[in-house]
């Protein structure tokens, strides 16, 4: 059995009308309140994590251009918050040039976006799969659903688990760029863990084996 559940939306498509809301960038939560908005205001700022962001936001833009007619980026990215924690969020509104394009064409041409991939993609995948020690399987990939239509809503598939009789292997990851720092894209790691650990009702695990895998 497999389940996971992430706020980043790859791509929705009602009628000509395409949305998309890549989140790229990411920062623990924090219990205190006057903690947590400092947390989220350095993230806003952070240079490290707009650079993240912008990667995504570039190349969701570049590869929905050739199926549509009008595109509007947010010019900036802005804060958006789960229970775990806060992401640089970007909302990506277009209009199909062929209203008769289904969501399924545009699945197949934005993913894997950087955010799990990397850039430039065909160079990234194959680095991937050189220096990963663990098969991706499910993870990363896109989940969600499409009708008669072409409508439908897909989003990207991280933070998972995977589940087989008494044991479950949760999977979670993080972007790397120039200004990441090792022990920071760990810990960050780490805490994306916390949305699937808590629907499993795991408050902690003292002895996590984090193995190599993107973001």
């Amino acid at each position: 059995m497999a389940g996971g559940g992430h706020p980043e939306l790859l791509v929705s498509r009602r009628g000509s009308h395409v949305l998309s809301h890549p989140l790229a960038g990411s920062a623990r939560r924090h219990p205190d309140p006057d903690e947590d908005a400092r947390v989220a205001q350095a993230l806003l700022g952070s240079a490290k994590d707009h650079d993240e962001h912008r990667h995504v936001v570039e190349a969701i833009v570049a590869a929905l251009a050739p199926w549509c007619s009008h595109i509007d980026a947010e010019p900036r990215p802005s804060l958006h918050a789960t229970a775990t924690m806060w992401h640089l969020g970007t909302r990506i509104e277009a209009t199909l040039a062929d209203a008769r394009t289904p969501v399924a064409a545009l699945v197949a041409a934005l993913h894997p976006t950087p955010a799990v991939c990397g850039t430039p993609r065909a160079l990234a995948l194959a680095t991937i799969r050189t220096l990963e020690p663990v098969p991706r399987g499910f993870y990363a990939g896109a989940v969600g659903w499409t009708d008669a239509d072409g409508d439908g809503d897909w989003y990207v598939a991280i933070r998972c688990a995977r589940v087989q009789g008494a044991q479950v292997r949760v999977y979670a990851g993080a972007g790397i760029v120039a200004g990441s720092q090792p022990a920071l894209e760990v810990a960050e790691t780490d805490a994306k863990f916390g949305a699937v650990l808590n629907a499993l009702g795991v408050d902690a695990l003292p002895s996590v084996r984090v193995n190599g895998v993107g973001s």
